[in-house]
């Protein structure tokens, strides 16, 4: 494994050649390597020089991101985030307030798999801190408790230099902020991203103005701005097909409603493909004696465990449903399948159709939802990658050709159609509104009443269909 260490870099002549050297000799835990990138960010003194010096002496560890103009602290972290190739990430200033010897100590709850993110915290009781100035450390408390409020944490000291992360997960996130405003951003993200976040205790041997600080009333000022800016703002994913996951994980009464739907036919050990983020999970899991949730992204299954940590019997497993292999380990284990919004992904859903059989005990059941119609293929289908939309009888044919008795087909959420089809097909849309969606969830009391009622096609369609006893085994 490999920790990837990040140095933003303006104007350190003085410093930063002695800090790479500490940073090289840092202890770590065993069997972890490391790489140090530095981005600097349009020095005007010799920085760059001393790490090219520093560098020489150890080509295959140490990495320079040359810069053009000065923008920041932000703007350099993100040029070195995304060139990062450790499974594992720590910020590093490039001046030696913080000391590289505690790398360990930092690293240990991610090691152990506790914890998403660590935070080295300057004012926990433990370690040393050189006494300096009250007023910036009474802004720093004031920052760290606005930024608390807003994202419902209980943080000690966020705008610590200190953070360490699983890599995957800081370069899934979006940095906007270019200067000092990274800090309280990327605090947000996180807590809105769900991540597990532990602090621990650092020393800290903390400058002047004179020896070098940089960090000033203005950048206090431009904090509260920005955690303002982010606590209204759901930018949390880079990637916008999981922007839209994160959507609909704020429609609570609609997932309730498609659970609603499909539990009469879930038995006690059920193999969910595609859980995503746990909007369905989080419900689904309750009074089940096995539960496997599974996804093809990390990222999504790591938001799961964090959402769903106290689930005893709960499982999750990478899985893509297309490869066959992939569903080795629950060969003839489940009692029920449930793939919901997945198999429209699918090139090949015959294939992944027979996967699923090959997963069922005897009288098992597969719960397949896909939607309704290719009418209404649009925009917002191509945007989320679907293949197709189904007709009852295409569906129906797939399941019989896969091994499945198709026991039930039901109607599902017809009230959305109109809008799908204006969003999709007439205006073009290529993402679902979150305004749209929070109303629409919002109603649903109303439209779980009336849905059977409405006189046009559904949505979504549900097959239930049922492994029959004795019945052969596709893959075979």
């Amino acid at each position: 494994m490999k920790l990837s260490v990040l140095v933003p870099l303006f104007n350190e002549e003085e410093f930063v050649g002695a800090l790479l050297e500490k940073v090289i000799a840092a202890p770590l835990q065993p069997g972890l390597d490391r790489e140090v990138i530095v981005a600097d960010d349009g020095s005007t003194d010799s920085s760059v020089e001393e790490v090219e010096r520093v560098a020489a002496k150890y080509p295959d560890v140490i990495r320079l991101l040359k810069g053009g103009r000065n923008q920041g602290k932000g703007a350099a972290l993100r040029r070195a985030i995304a060139e990062a190739r450790g499974e594992f990430a720590i910020i590093q200033d490039a001046d030696l307030e913080y000391d590289p010897r505690e790398y360990q100590r930092i690293l240990t709850p991610i090691l152990d798999g506790r914890a998403d993110v660590v935070y080295g915290s300057r004012f926990l009781a433990a370690g040393e801190r050189r006494v300096l100035y009250y007023w910036h450390s009474l802004a720093n408390h004031l920052l760290t408790g606005m930024c608390n409020i807003c994202a419902d944490l209980n943080l000690t000291d966020m705008e610590t230099c200190y953070k360490a992360f699983r890599t995957p997960l800081l370069q899934s996130i979006p940095i906007r902020s270019q200067r000092f405003g990274f800090e309280p951003e990327i605090t947000i993200k996180l807590a809105k991203r769900q991540a597990r976040i532990y602090e621990t205790p650092i020393s800290y041997n903390g400058r002047t103005y004179e020896e070098g600080k940089k960090i000033g009333f203005k950048d206090a000022l431009n904090a509260f701005w920005v955690i303002l800016r982010y606590s209204l703002s759901r930018d949390i994913y880079l990637d916008k097909d999981k922007d839209i996951l994160d959507a609909f994980s704020d429609a609570p009464r609609f997932n309730r409603w498609m659970v609603d739907t499909i539990r009469p036919y879930l038995g006690k050990k059920v193999l969910e493909i595609g859980a995503g983020i746990g909007n369905l999970t989080r419900v689904l899991v309750a009074r089940r004696r096995k539960y496997v949730a599974t996804d093809l992204d990390l990222q999504h299954l790591e938001r799961l465990r964090a959402r769903l940590a106290g689930r005893p019997h709960l499982e999750t497993a990478l899985l893509d449903a297309s490869r066959a292999e992939d569903y080795g380990p629950f060969r003839g284990q489940m009692d029920t399948v449930v793939c919901l919004n997945v198999l429209e992904h699918i090139e090949d859903d015959l294939g992944a159709l027979r996967s699923m059989y090959a997963t069922l005990q005897e009288e098992g059941r597969a719960v397949i939802l896909v939607p309704e119609g290719q009418s209404i293929y649009g925009s917002l289908d191509k945007e989320l990658g679907h293949c197709r939309r189904y007709s009852e009888e295409q569906l129906r044919r797939r399941m019989a050709e896969a091994g499945f008795a198709v026991d039930a087909m039901l109607r599902f959420n017809r009230i959305s159609r109109p809008g799908w089809w204006l969003n999709g097909t007439i205006l073009k849309r290529r993402t679902i509104s979150r305004f749209q969606l929070k109303n629409f969830d919002r109603m649903v009391w109303l439209f779980r009443r009336i849905d059977a009622h409405l006189p046009w096609s559904p949505t979504s369609i549900i097959a239930v269909g049922r492994k029959p006893a004795g019945g052969s085994n596709p893959l075979n």
